[in-house]
This record gives structure tokens, C-alpha cells and sequence, in this order.
């Protein structure tokens, strides 16, 4: 029987949609793991928003039960300011219940990100994304320096978790650095929550 690692999150321009894919094809390189991309709709800030329940296009929407359910959790977000964006926490924000249950406690957890300039707050984005799955008692990984393409990109890539500089107006793809660091990323939680599990 396998397990799933959840790889949840919210792309405005596509960059961090395309990572999730990347995630995923890690996390399936792990024999008995497989990848379950979620994604959360936009909000508002001037009403609430009402999305219907499918998107018209990508992952579907992501419900507490994915994430009560999953061995492991791999959380992404473009930068917004320096932090994650505001739909992801919202979702995230919504989780209190599985919190009181201490439905995560245990379950490895990673985070990954785009930005548009190369210091546009990757590093302050990953670690805010970081903050409620600490307070859900998550274990969390980043990337070792034994990927030593962490010593080598000139573009993305971090050891708090993977990165893209998606560049002005989203006009850069993701290079062969970030790409590996994508990939390396989803099999080493697929690794810890198979380990875990």
C-alpha cells in the first residue's frame, strides 16, 4: 500500500504550478510514495470570494482532508512581499481543528517558492511558510549541501527549500539548477515520510 505526500499550493503566474510538478516527479521516484498536487483558490480583499468548487484548469482544490490524510506535506507559494501569499494562509489559517487534533504532528514537511528579482524575498517567504507547520508540530526539511548544486546556481535554490527566480513579468523558465533542486526536494520528504510512516 502506498503513501501519499501532499504538495500543496498557490501559483498566481504558473512559476510555482511548474514546481509542484517538478515535486511531485521526485516524491513518485520513491517506490511506494506517490504525489498528491493540491492547489487553493485566490481570495478577495474586498469581498468574500466564491470560486467554484473545480478550477477551470490544473490542480483541483485542496480540502483539510488532504492535508489531515497525507504522510507529508511539501508547501509552496510565490513571494508576496517577503512572505507567502495571502490564499495559502488563508487555507492555512483554516486549519485550527486539525491542529486541536495534532493531526500533523510527525509528518516530515518542506516549503519552496518563485519570486520575480533574486532577492525578492525567497529566504523570508520560506521561512514564513514554515512558521504554522512548526506550530502543527511538523518535521520540517530543507535541502543539505549534498546536493551540491545548492553551491553552484546562480538562480534559485536554497537550503531552507526550493527556489525560482521567475524573473520580470514571469519571463524566466526554470533553469536545470532549480529543476534538480525541485526534484531532489519531493524525494527527500517521499524518502522521510516513507521512513516515518
Amino acid at each position: 500500500m502506498s503513501i501519499e505526500v501532499l504538495v500543496l499550493f498557490y501559483s498566481r503566474h504558473g512559476s510555482t504550478a511548474q514546481m509542484a510538478n517538478l515535486i511531485a516527479r521526485g516524491i513518485e521516484e520513491v517506490e511506494g510514495v506517490e504525489a498528491k498536487i493540491r492547489t487553493v483558490p485566490a481570495i478577495s480583499t474586498v469581498c468574500e470570494a466564491v470560486a467554484d468548487d473545480i478550477p477551470e484548469d490544473g490542480a483541483l482544490y485542496a480540502s483539510l482532508d488532504d492535508l489531515k490524510n497525507c504522510a507529508g506535506l511539501i508547501l509552496g507559494s510565490p513571494t508576496r512581499f517577503g512572505n507567502m501569499a495571502a490564499p495559502l494562509k488563508y487555507f492555512l489559517d483554516g486549519s485550527s481543528n486539525l491542529w486541536l487534533a495534532g493531526s500533523l504532528i510527525g509528518k516530515p514537511a518542506a516549503v519552496f517558492t518563485s519570486s520575480s528579482s533574486i532577492h525578492g524575498g525567497q529566504e523570508t517567504t520560506l521561512t514564513s511558510m514554515m512558521l504554522p507547520l512548526l506550530h502543527h508540530g511538523m518535521l520540517l526539511a530543507g535541502l543539505p549541501y549534498s546536493e551540491t548544486t545548492l553551491l553552484t546556481t546562480s538562480t534559485g535554490g536554497t537550503p531552507y527549500g526550493a527556489s525560482h527566480l521567475a524573473g520580470a513579468n514571469n519571463s524566466s523558465k526554470i533553469d536545470p539548477d532549480e529543476s534538480q533542486l525541485c526534484i531532489a526536494l519531493g524525494k527527500r520528504i517521499a524518502t522521510l515520510a516513507k521512513k516515518l510512516s
